[in-house]
Parts: C-alpha cells; sequence; structure tokens
C-alpha cells in the first residue's frame, strides 16, 4: 500500500498578503497575491476583463439618438438636443488625428449658427462629448445633467442656458467652437475620459470662460471621474456651480482661478493666499 501522507501536508499553502486589506479603499489593482511567482488566476482573468472593457469604452460609438431622447425626457427639455459632428469622420480618423476631433465640421457650423440666428446671448452653454469613452457619457450625462439643472435652478443667479448639444467624435477643445457659435459666456464640455483599467466610464467636466477657437488648456477648470464609483453627481454639481459663479463674477477661468470648493472659498488671480494651504 501507498505510504500515507501526514494530514496536515493536504492542507492548502497560504501565503500571508498584508496588502490585501487595503483593497478595501481603492480600486487600484494593490494586495493581488501570488500563486507561486505569478499572479492567481482569478487576478489574472480580472485584469484580461479590464482591459478588454477598457478598449470596448474606447471603441464603441455613443447612442446619439438614444441619449438625446433620454436627456429630453429626463430634463424636461422643449426641444431636443443639437446633435452635431467634428472633422473626424470616423473613430479611426479620430484617433489618428486629435487635431479633427477638436473642430467641427462645416454642416455642424452651419446648423448651430442658424441655432444662432436670434442673436441671444447665454450665460452657459453645455456640450455632451463622446470623447474617449461613449459609455461614461452614456451612463453619467443624464444624471449628472439632472443633478446641475437642479442646483442652477436654486441658485440666486439667473442662468440663461443654451440649447444643449451632443458631439460626436469630439474632443474637449470643440466645445470652444461650439460655446462661440452660440453666444455664450462660458462652455461647459461633458466629456468621456481616457477609460483605465479600473474606470472604463469616467466622466470628466471642463468648464471656459470666453469661449473661442484656439484656446488653450490653461484657460479650463477639471472636475474630473464624475462616476457612482467616483465623484458622485450632486457633489460635481456643486463644485461646478462654484466655479461658475467664480467665472461670472471674475471674467475668467483656468489656472487663475482656484477650485477651493473643499471649503466653498475661490482664488482669483490676484490672490495672495495660497490655495493649496488650508486656513
Amino acid at each position: 500500500m501507498p505510504k500515507q501522507l501526514p494530514q496536515d501536508t493536504k492542507a492548502p499553502i497560504v501565503i500571508e498578503n498584508p496588502w490585501e486589506r487595503l483593497r478595501a479603499f481603492t480600486d487600484a489593482r494593490i494586495g493581488l497575491g501570488r500563486a507561486g511567482v505569478s499572479l492567481p488566476t482569478h487576478q489574472l482573468l480580472a485584469f484580461q476583463l479590464a482591459h478588454a472593457q477598457a478598449q470596448d469604452a474606447v471603441h464603441c460609438p455613443l447612442a446619439c439618438e438614444a441619449l438625446a431622447a433620454e436627456l429630453t425626457r429626463q430634463l424636461a427639455l422643449g426641444s431636443a438636443p443639437l446633435v452635431v459632428h467634428s472633422r473626424a469622420e470616423h473613430r479611426a480618423m479620430y484617433l489618428q488625428r486629435p487635431d479633427y476631433g477638436r473642430r467641427l465640421d462645416e454642416p455642424s457650423r452651419q446648423a448651430l449658427q442658424q441655432a444662432a440666428e436670434s442673436g441671444q446671448r447665454y450665460d452657459l452653454a453645455v456640450v455632451i462629448v463622446d470623447g474617449l469613452s461613449a459609455l461614461a457619457v452614456q451612463q453619467n450625462s443624464a444624471p449628472f445633467l439632472a443633478a446641475l439643472y437642479d442646483a442652477l435652478q436654486r441658485d440666486h443667479h439667473d442662468w440663461k442656458l443654451a440649447p444643449l448639444t451632443l458631439v460626436e467624435q469630439g474632443r474637449v477643445a470643440i466645445g470652444d467652437e461650439v460655446g462661440a457659435l452660440l453666444n455664450a459666456d462660458a462652455v461647459l464640455v461633458m466629456i468621456g475620459e481616457r477609460p483605465g483599467l479600473s474606470s472604463p466610464d469616467s466622466l470628466g467636466l471642463y468648464m471656459t470662460w470666453a469661449p473661442e477657437v484656439g484656446l488653450k488648456d490653461d484657460r479650463r477648470n477639471c472636475i474630473s471621474n464624475v462616476r457612482p464609483a467616483g465623484l458622485a453627481y450632486a457633489e460635481a454639481a456643486r463644485r461646478l456651480l462654484l466655479l461658475l459663479r467664480e467665472a461670472r463674477e471674475r471674467k475668467l477661468s483656468g489656472v487663475k482661478l482656484k477650485d477651493r470648493s473643499e471649503d466653498n472659498v475661490l482664488e482669483g488671480s490676484h490672490s495672495t493666499r495660497n490655495f493649496l494651504v488650508a486656513d
């Protein structure tokens, strides 16, 4: 008869992993453990799934008609959002030529010019752009805008909003052209951010005062990672409203407008206080 192994040798080998408890506090890939000199199989499969989801987020198209219908219904818009397109004719061109994604094609320019023929001036133009994650836009646009519109309606300022605009194959800077064509004092670009391996659905917010073609990124304020697992919609709307108030008062945005929404204080270019240091 074969010799029986001792009972304790049949127990699985457990390698203590002191980092594992930290995983409760972050989506980052830490404390994954190991199987010999490699990752455990379930962690390797989870990584491959996250990588596939990030790729899908970049390449999947935005369902504009469905999103426009959802926004019209949930926000009780008087008219459907304007749907326009960048100069990037398809996704491959969009990825290879970032400059094409920053400008509208000619039919879109004409459509926005017609929409602004009345000459009315607006306080804010909201522009929804697919960016590098249509998934983020599809999932987060309606609930965030519901929170933002509610905050704007309750604000003591009277905010006149330009027609809501959807842009296909666009990048952040395309909002400058849209805002300028719609005669808006400020533009908010809601865009799908470059997906990470733990966040394929992250929505970014970029606010610019006095939009015009050719502005640099230092003229924008950014609020990032708006999604259920990141920055909550109501909190993102609160921070944005604080920025909009200060931008409206100071007639500026970007690096000259410091975000201190943690303590409800915003700094302008003439301040001598350090916004990195708490009072």
